[in-house]
């Protein structure tokens, strides 16, 4: 399978990133191709609402780098988003390539039947914080006819190194696993 993997968090030594790399790991060990893009490193703006999506042969005619992650999601057969909660609910730096999926219904783009995954960690111990994450995600994946085929959620990790001491890498591995 062709798997696009799109992280939101700033940190690269972060606990949702340690997870990321335990799904890739896995993924291309049982032979599924992986693309990854890291949205807090890239230049990806929000939506303008100016409805001229793949008017002009890309995605967006605001030329950003959600035009290079728009045709690896078209290409995949599995979309994983990974990313901490911040402020409860999806960080910004996530936040534009999400919002400018829209760009595949106005552009009449081929999107349904993909499977996603959501992996998300948030630092308080309560895990009905991390519903801010993932009832969105389950509800765009519902909007654009995705089959949301797993969840790693993980509580109370903040520092980095938290995620070391839950199962939460082996969680993303096992996710790579069931594909």
């Amino acid at each position: 399978m062709k798997i696009t993997v799109i992280t939101g968090s700033p940190r690269k030594k972060g606990n949702s990133f340690a997870m990321t790399d335990a799904f890739i790991r896995s993924a291309e060990q049982h032979g599924h191709t992986v693309q990854r893009f890291d949205a807090a490193f890239l230049k990806i703006g929000g939506c303008h609402a100016c409805m001229s999506c793949y008017k002009t042969g890309k995605a967006c005619t605001f030329d950003d780098d959600f035009n290079r992650i728009a045709p690896a999601i078209l290409e995949s057969d599995v979309v994983v988003f990974t990313m901490p909660v911040y402020w409860y609910t999806i960080p910004a730096q996530i936040k534009g390539v999400i919002d400018r999926l829209f760009s595949f219904v106005v552009g009449g783009q081929p999107f349904a039947g993909k499977k996603c995954a959501l992996i998300a960690c948030c630092e308080e111990e309560d895990r009905t914080v991390l519903d801010g994450v993932r009832i969105p995600m389950e509800r765009t994946a519902a909007l654009l006819k995705w089959d949301m085929i797993g969840e790693v959620l993980i509580p109370g990790v903040l520092n980095e190194g938290d995620i070391n001491r839950t199962d939460g890498c082996q969680q993303a591995a096992a996710l790579a696993e069931r594909l």
